[in-house]
């Protein structure tokens, strides 16, 4: 039934979107060049990795800048796409073709998979979406290990309803532009692991929705 709803619901967008995407495709090439798309390996379910599709949102990397920070390749535009969400229109083909779901734990980047404990690695025992239970309860606002204890959660206590009220909070977050950017980061700092004492800690799993923000 998930798969069914994802699909026709993201074919449904992509339609009534494509304007805006033709729009958001000729703007990116006109501030930033080409290519206008970002594509990166990414897990998926079981970790199986898929090329994950995005309007691009950065400048190109100066290749005489070797510790060049996303920060610094984030210019006013590129900062509109993601707080208005429109560089992530193109992850509806994703949808479509079955490698990511509307509702999910995010997926994060290749790199991480050797980093997660147990625990945390049963977010990818779903498919990953769009938007999640933890994009709802703060986003990049909270602290990756929050993150992923309310990505465990929604593995646990995944139903149709807790999607479509997902899918309506995201709505919401999105127009308010809630929780985008982590603190002093373009998006959210690198993860580099859980330490040992929060790795025996986080055996409690959240089950009410919060504002961190």
């Amino acid at each position: 039934m998930k798969r069914v709803l994802d699909f026709t619901l993201a074919l449904l967008l992509i339609v009534i979107v494509s304007p805006i995407m033709i729009i958001v495709a000729i703007a990116i090439w006109t501030r930033l060049g080409f290519p206008f798309l970002f594509v990166q390996r990414r897990p998926g379910l079981h970790n199986r990795a898929f090329n994950l599709v995005k309007f691009r949102s950065m400048a190109l990397k100066n290749p005489a800048m070797l510790n060049e920070t996303d920060a610094a390749r984030l210019n006013s535009f590129g900062n509109f796409l993601r707080k208005t969400s429109l560089d992530e229109l193109p992850t509806l083909f994703n949808v479509l073709f079955g490698q990511l779901s509307l509702v999910g734990p995010r997926p994060l980047l290749m790199e991480y998979l050797p980093l997660y404990n147990k625990e945390q690695m049963r977010r990818h025992e779903v498919k990953p979406g769009i938007t999640g239970w933890a994009q709802i309860n703060g986003r990049n606002a909270i602290s990756w290990e929050k993150k992923f204890e309310l990505d465990v959660w929604y593995v646990d206590n995944q139903s149709f309803w807790l999607d479509c009220r997902i899918l309506a909070k995201t709505v919401v977050k999105v127009f308010k532009r809630d929780g985008i950017t982590a603190q002093n980061h373009a998006t959210m700092s690198k993860f580099e692991g859980t330490s040992p004492s929060l790795n025996q800690s986080s055996t409690n799993r959240p089950g009410a929705e919060r504002n961190t923000h």
